[in-house]
């Protein structure tokens, strides 16, 4: 298995992927608006030169009180094939890409998500370090993971997604 960055020409397999893992086309239709508005990543699981896996992250900003320099991303969607579920690729997939986000000088990231997947890459309740989320959800399924330790510390405010997550599909 191979984790790599996405590919001008993975872009119709990276769509195919997020439709048939979704079985829907709103997640694909996301990562189409969001690619290449700046500071996004994109990463894909190859498997026997077939990409099977797609991760992507694109910024986030707090409203609130926070580190004017402080950079946050959001992880949305983590997405694998149905044949390929249940085999560590999207474990991989989050594994790697956060290690390129920290990498690129990244400080936190935030996922919405069921707590018992997320919490095992050290992700915890974004209330815990005094983070809303914009959209009515479940406390424990907004989470947050700093990459730099105490990068939060004197951060509070609501998370704020790029304007592409709220166009009605």
């Amino acid at each position: 298995m191979e984790i790599r960055t996405e590919n001008p020409e993975d872009l119709e397999a990276v769509r195919n992927v997020n439709i048939a893992a979704f079985g829907r086309e709103n997640e694909a239709n996301l990562v189409d608006r969001l690619r290449g508005t700046g500071s996004t990543f994109s990463f894909v699981a190859v498997q026997s030169d077939r990409i099977v896996g797609h991760i992507f992250f694109s910024p986030v900003v707090v409203e609130g009180k926070c580190s004017k320099n402080l950079s946050i991303l959001g992880l949305a969607p983590v997405a694998v094939l149905p044949d390929y579920q249940r085999q560590g690729i999207g474990t991989l997939l989050i594994q790697q890409g956060l290690k390129e986000c920290r990498r690129s000088g990244f400080q936190a990231v935030v996922v919405l998500g069921h707590p018992d997947f997320y919490s095992r890459f050290g992700f915890i309740p974004a209330s815990r370090k005094n983070l809303g989320c914009e959209y009515d959800v479940p406390d424990e399924a907004f989470m947050v993971f700093e990459l730099e330790s105490g990068a939060l510390q004197d951060c509070s405010g609501m998370v704020k997604y790029r304007s592409e997550f709220r166009i009605c599909e």
